[in-house]
């Protein structure tokens, strides 16, 4: 299935999870939404990751082998952190989980970022803002977010409450943020209604066959 023909899946709740996610099958087949040079700036458009006015500067600037080296390696990165995250999903991170993150941190290392004093202006008072800006320089760049959001995730979330759904052919991940911490699916319009129908199917047979 192509990914043109769908949004992309972003029902996480956490940004690192919804890029682990890029590659999910929402019906019968697999879809990669960044297969290829643009299916990665089309995801990081729909995942507000990167200005608009950024990726189609990129899209100008780059050729298409450039773009798909670039995603290529976001796919590396997705299916390495992929493993991390797994493994440790359901429990809290631990101190020698550290060592393992060091393709991240060096990642993360080759960032170009400067902070900038920016004025807001509301209801005739001024204020003074530091914000963080990005140098988009090469294609490389595009990864950095990418990178920034992992790292969130690994420094914000609680791996206990970072989930699988529990649909039996999914393999979507999301941050239970519910009340109780109840959440199972990835979607109750996906996944849970799938498990509703299957549930009310089971129950007919079952009704079915005790009937004499």
């Amino acid at each position: 299935m192509d990914y043109r023909q769908m949004p992309a899946i972003l029902v996480a709740d956490a940004p690192g999870l919804d890029f682990l996610n890029s590659i999910a099958t929402p019906v019968d087949e697999p879809v990669d939404w960044i297969g290829d040079g643009e299916g990665l700036l089309a995801w990081l458009d729909q995942a507000a990751l990167v200005p608009r006015t950024v990726l189609e500067a990129m899209r100008v600037q780059s050729t298409a082998a450039e773009l798909d080296e670039i995603a290529a390696r976001a796919r590396e990165l997705r299916e390495w952190f992929r493993v991390f995250v797994r493994k440790r999903k359901g429990r809290p991170l631990l101190a020698k989980d550290l060592r393992e993150l060091a393709p991240l941190n060096q990642l993360l290392a080759q960032d170009q970022q400067h902070g900038e004093i920016v004025a807001n202006a509301s209801g005739g008072v001024t204020s003074f803002e530091l914000r963080a800006n990005r140098r988009w320089q090469a294609p490389e760049s595009l990864l950095m977010p990418v990178a920034e959001v992992l790292a969130r995730l690994v420094c914000e979330e609680d791996f206990t409450y970072v989930k699988a759904c529990e649909g039996p052919k999914c393999t979507l991940m999301f941050a239970d943020h519910t009340r109780g911490h109840a959440r199972r699916w990835c979607s109750m319009a996906i996944c849970g209604n799938r498990a509703k129908v299957a549930a009310h199917r089971k129950r007919l047979r079952e009704q079915e066959g005790g009937q004499v």
